[in-house]
């Protein structure tokens, strides 16, 4: 790979070599199921032994029906630690609940948030630790938390000179590039890499664009140690359906898919849903004139607690009526939506109630500014043309699958 001449990467060169010449072509999707990173044993298990071994998990951590730390401890490996994400070891946690400190009631061992005031490792907490293992579901949104929480842990083991070992998973939405790119002066936990919203990217992919790419901070010169096992039977075409949800509020495929259009709402007046019984497929707000489709969002425990417009009827658009097959295939994020939505607002309160939230959600204050000014869905598209082409080209570096056609 480019640009990583102080990095140490190990990765299973045979699947490497496999896709070498075929990253800019258009290939059928693999007949054959997708195999995780974490389900080719072979491939990291003689990285681990011998070693006190941190896993960052949560309920999508799993080789088949067993979580993998389960499954490493029956391997003999020395599991001393697990690191908890936001959401929870077991995923119970809903968005931005504070994930608390404990103990793993089925394995004893010692549970470390990284969400909350510890989103890093500190050097206490990997002290005892030779190697730490990343393997969490991701959904392929730059504001989805759980590449921040990689981030960090990268970040951290290289301050400390420990390995990293990242254990693929495919992304549901790698079969496209949008969005606006981060600009850095709106970098935040829910977005922290000059990346877009969707980036087309699995786990492992991004892990060496962030080494290799130098966003992790240098300490003293030393070098990140990472190891990435890539999926067999994966690229960029796949239509991949998870197995397990992986968050409480991303519930069925068709939220997966809609997740890259609908959160930025989460800035604005709109609810996206959240206490109900379709989270993130479902859109409006009190008086909305867009739509005829009426929902009441509640307290859900654990799911969501005091969600937007908690008790008040919403009227807007069921988008869980969408095909799900139009969904899977779609290449682009319905800035319509927004703009429609925008429109039809004439409440008292800001349609963008939490404008600096939105801006970090988008990476910029352009397409709030953009939306304000009464700008169409095609202008704003327009506005990230240039910056998604620069970053396409950064990215093909960094590809471990064949690519879809762009």
């Amino acid at each position: 790979m480019m640009n990583m001449k102080s990095i140490c990467f190990h990765v299973s060169m045979y699947l490497l070599l496999s896709c070498h010449g075929q990253q800019h072509t258009t290939v059928d999707t693999p007949s054959a199921a997708p195999i995780t990173g974490a389900e080719q044993t072979e491939l990291y298990l003689p990285l681990l032994q011998g070693k006190r071994v941190a896993v960052v998990a949560n309920q999508t951590t799993t080789i088949g029906a067993t979580h993998l730390v389960d499954s490493l401890i029956a391997r003999g490996i020395r599991v001393v630690k697990v690191f908890a994400p936001e959401h929870g070891f077991r995923g119970e946690a809903g968005a931005g609940e504070h994930i608390a400190d404990g103990k793993d009631a089925k394995t004893g061992l010692p549970l470390v948030s990284l969400y909350g005031k510890n989103k890093k490792p500190s050097p206490q907490m990997i002290e005892d630790v030779d190697a730490i293992v990343f393997d969490i579901q991701d959904v392929g949104a730059r504001f989805y938390t759980y590449i921040s929480t990689m981030h960090y842990v990268i970040e951290a083991a290289a301050e400390k000179r420990i390995e990293v070992v990242i254990l693929d998973r495919p992304n549901p939405n790698g079969h496209y590039i949008d969005g606006p790119v981060l600009d850095l002066a709106y970098k935040s936990f829910v977005g922290m890499h000059p990346i877009p919203i969707v980036h087309g990217l699995t786990v492992g992919e991004l892990a060496q664009m962030i080494v290799g790419e130098h966003w992790i901070e240098a300490f003293n010169g030393q070098e990140a140690m990472l190891h990435v096992i890539p999926c067999k039977h994966y690229d960029h075409t796949t239509r991949y359906h998870l197995p397990i949800r992986p968050s409480p509020n991303l519930a069925t495929q068709r939220a997966i898919y809609l997740y890259p259009s609908l959160c930025w709402f989460e800035g604005t007046i709109v609810s996206v849903g959240r206490g109900t019984a379709a989270p993130f497929e479902i859109i409006g707000f009190p008086g909305n004139t867009v739509g005829d489709f009426h929902f009441t969002p509640k307290d859900i425990p654990q799911v969501a607690m005091d969600p937007p417009h908690e008790g008040v009827e919403c009227t807007g658009l069921n988008l869980s009526l969408m095909p799900l097959e139009e969904l899977a295939y779609a290449d682009s994020i319905r800035v319509d939506w927004l703009v429609e939505l925008h429109r039809s607002y004439s409440g008292q309160k800001p349609f963008f109630q939490s404008p600096d939230f939105f801006d970090k959600l988008c990476g910029t204050d352009r397409i709030r500014k953009m939306v304000e000014e009464g700008a169409s869905a095609e202008a704003i598209r327009k506005s990230w043309a240039d910056e998604l082409h620069a970053y396409k080209v950064m990215r093909a570096k960094y590809l471990l699958y064949a690519d879809f056609e762009q």
